[in-house]
């Protein structure tokens, strides 16, 4: 898989992400790699967040909004190629 479709894949969805990391160029996506763990582990955290009553689920429906915020703006990034990290979320780095 060439970079700019392991960079788009890899913002689909979970399994996305793992094809992306497993099959596709690692190294040269690393950047978008990174990115879209962040982005699904941070909206996995706000649907655990969920089920605290009241100030979990306001904290969960804009984190989630969020969150889907940042992953369309890294999935626009992905599709044209660049390198821009999205709002807050991309500054954090699990994948060296």
């Amino acid at each position: 898989m060439d970079k700019k479709t392991t960079d788009i894949v890899c913002y689909l969805t979970w399994v996305g992400l793992i094809i992306a990391f497993v099959v596709g160029d690692r190294e040269a996506s690393k950047f978008h790699l990174n990115q879209s763990l962040v982005i699904w582990l941070a909206s996995t955290v706000c649907g655990f967040v969920a089920v605290i009553p009241v100030l979990g689920t306001l904290v969960s429906i804009v984190g989630g909004i969020f969150c889907f915020i940042c992953w369309f703006i890294g999935i626009i990034g992905a599709m044209q190629g660049t390198e821009k990290p999205v709002p807050v979320l991309g500054q954090i780095q699990l994948l060296k």
